[in-house]
């Protein structure tokens, strides 16, 4: 592809032309020999919209293992055996000193995740709903949560607690879903996001990649997420657990996640794009790229079920490309 072309497609995009499909499946085909045109492109792109400054996200595995949904790429399904730790909610004590811990971290936002369809009404929510409120209250990070598929009054009561950010990952494409999971149906996940934009909360929703799917069903999740104005993309790549459906699937190249992060880019241009699980075992000694592809931010620290990379070598690592971690769009 020309980088004249490519040049002049980034200042559209800039100026607030969207992507189309076809233009879309172009980029998608691009050889790797061409794929530096297509990251300066990002790269152009996410500067216009975040300058230097890339921000900071870190979670904490609030409720471990036994989740009824048969994902197959989970280490939490009840359905897989992958010897996944199990507990209930963590004491709301264990949940505030991990936010502090994120504050030290230089995070933006602090994650509470649970495993599972949905969070229990009752206890377990509004034992979350007062961790948040003591989080927002200390206004040191952003509180966010993600605790399955749950209806508009939780979402509110959340909301009014103080919560920034509902997460809630679509994972793939609505016509590869079937063949990650069964026990939901697609457009629940969709009606979570609905709510949760409805309830006045900033949406963080993106997908896991490389789970079989085509570059066209890529494509076709960037596009649902387009289509509900979510605010930011969590982009992971996955990295097989011993005991699930997908344990032997080869993981994606690292040149492959940057097409894709350069993708999601250009075809989402002012959402925070943040590049999260399975980057250090898929990108390996390319992830400093994730920000000439086009990334925001990153999740630092550990995930739900591994050890993720230290805060320490994050921040070193985007001091080092003279960017600056900074808290003020996640707010």
């Amino acid at each position: 592809m020309n980088p004249d072309h490519l040049y002049q497609l980034a200042d559209a995009v800039i100026a607030g032309h969207r992507l189309d499909l076809d233009q879309a499946l172009a980029l998608a085909v691009l050889p790797d020999h061409e794929l530096p045109l297509l990251l300066a492109a990002a790269s152009r792109v996410r500067h216009h919209f975040f300058g230097d400054r890339i921000a900071l996200c870190s979670i904490v595995n609030a409720k471990s293992g036994l989740c009824a949904e048969d994902c197959a790429f989970c280490a939490q399904s009840s359905f897989h055996t992958t010897g996944a730790v199990t507990y209930p909610l963590l004491p709301s004590a264990t949940l505030l000193a991990g936010g502090r811990d994120a504050v030290d971290n230089g995070s933006a936002c602090y994650g509470i995740v649970t495993s599972g369809t949905g969070i229990n009404a009752g206890e377990e929510l509004e034992r979350i709903c007062t961790v948040v409120h003591q989080l927002a209250a200390d206004g040191e990070l952003a509180p966010g949560a993600s605790l399955g598929i749950l209806d508009q009054q939780s979402l509110l009561a959340l909301k009014e607690a103080g919560l920034v950010t509902y997460h809630h990952n679509l994972e793939t494409a609505r016509s590869y879903f079937p063949q990650i999971c069964t026990t939901h149906a697609y457009e629940d996940d969709v009606a979570t996001v609905r709510l949760a934009k409805q309830a006045g909360l900033r949406v963080c929703c993106g997908g896991l990649f490389g789970l079989g799917e085509t570059m066209e069903q890529r494509i076709e999740l960037a596009f649902t997420l387009r289509e509900l104005q979510v605010d930011s993309v969590p982009i992971n790549f996955l990295d097989p657990v011993a005991g699930t459906p997908l344990s032997t699937m080869q993981q994606l190249t690292p040149l492959a996640c940057l097409h894709i992060i350069a993708l999601y880019r250009l075809l989402l241009p002012d959402c925070h794009i943040t590049v999260c699980g399975g980057r250090q075992s898929n990108l390996r000694e390319l992830q400093s790229w994730i920000f000439l592809a086009g990334a925001s931010g990153v999740m630092t620290g550990d995930y739900l079920t591994k050890e993720g990379r230290r805060p320490e070598d994050d921040q070193r690592l985007i001091a080092d490309l003279g960017l600056t971690v900074t808290k003020e769009f996640v707010r």
